[in-house]
């Protein structure tokens, strides 16, 4: 592998998106287009709390090993964003992705203990973790990067489920649209981060290949909820519909 200039470099990264990211995934293409039961929304959505639980301590995680006082200034903006500050003002993403499984009539402290979230999703957000730990930071930054595809998937999402489900409103995917403008800032320095220091044929692909990684992540968890919650395989001690809801939204 011969040494990419930056724009080829980028131009890479983009195509592993276009190629891998879980916009492609068939179970988003039906959650966007109204082909999804609530009980299906409502696997997806607290499973996907366990993942929405990982990202302020991946964060912190990649910060911890950041040297750069100037890094760990514009790196720390991620972990407020995700747990908002105190007395949740401003409120954070956390809290954000509850109101949506409020919204759906998931009890909040279930939801929360992740006791009936699918195996496949806990191990798969624990290697992510330990990805970030164990790789060097460029890699752990690279592994960001799949925030350059999510304004394409949250628009989709938030058009499509409003269009589509009378269950959700716009306060309940709320979430979504500060990502929005999140995603980009933080897509646009990680980005520029691994331009400047991935600069050899090594470095550069261990950067495209924590890019797959974390897109490989991603896909994990959507093949574990479709193969319980769609085709029907059990999973014990998994979330079954009927289960852990409020009275008011049973």
């Amino acid at each position: 592998m011969s040494v990419l200039s930056p724009s080829e470099m980028e131009a890479a990264l983009r195509q592993i998106g276009e190629e891998r990211y879980h916009h492609l995934h068939p179970f988003h293409q039906r959650l966007h287009s109204g082909g999804c039961t609530k009980d299906e929304v409502r696997a997806w959505a607290l499973n996907r709390y366990c993942y929405q639980r990982i990202v302020p301590l991946k964060d912190s995680a990649i910060l911890a090993r950041m040297d750069s006082v100037e890094l760990r200034r514009i790196w720390r903006q991620r972990i407020v964003d995700h747990d908002g500050e105190i007395d949740d003002h401003p409120e954070g993403g956390l809290r954000r992705w509850l109101a949506l499984t409020d919204g759906l009539g998931l009890k909040r402290d279930y939801v929360t203990s992740m006791r009936g979230a699918l195996p496949a999703v806990r191990f798969a957000c624990d290697a992510y973790l330990g990805f970030v730990a164990q790789k060097s930071l460029l890699e752990a930054i690279a592994s960001s990067l799949t925030e350059m595809f999510s304004p394409m998937i949250i628009s989709q999402r938030v058009s499509g489920m409003l269009k589509h489900y009378d269950f959700v409103s716009e306060d309940t995917l709320r979430y979504f649209g500060y990502r929005l403008d999140q995603a980009p800032r933080d897509a646009d320095f990680a980005l520029n981060y691994v331009k400047e220091h991935a600069t050899t044929p090594e470095t550069q692909e261990a950067a495209l290949n924590a890019l797959r990684f974390k897109c490989g992540m991603l896909w994990a968890q959507l093949d574990a909820i479709e193969h319980v919650y769609v085709n029907g395989n059990p999973c014990p001690g998994a979330w079954a519909p009927g289960t852990a809801l409020e009275e008011m939204a049973a």
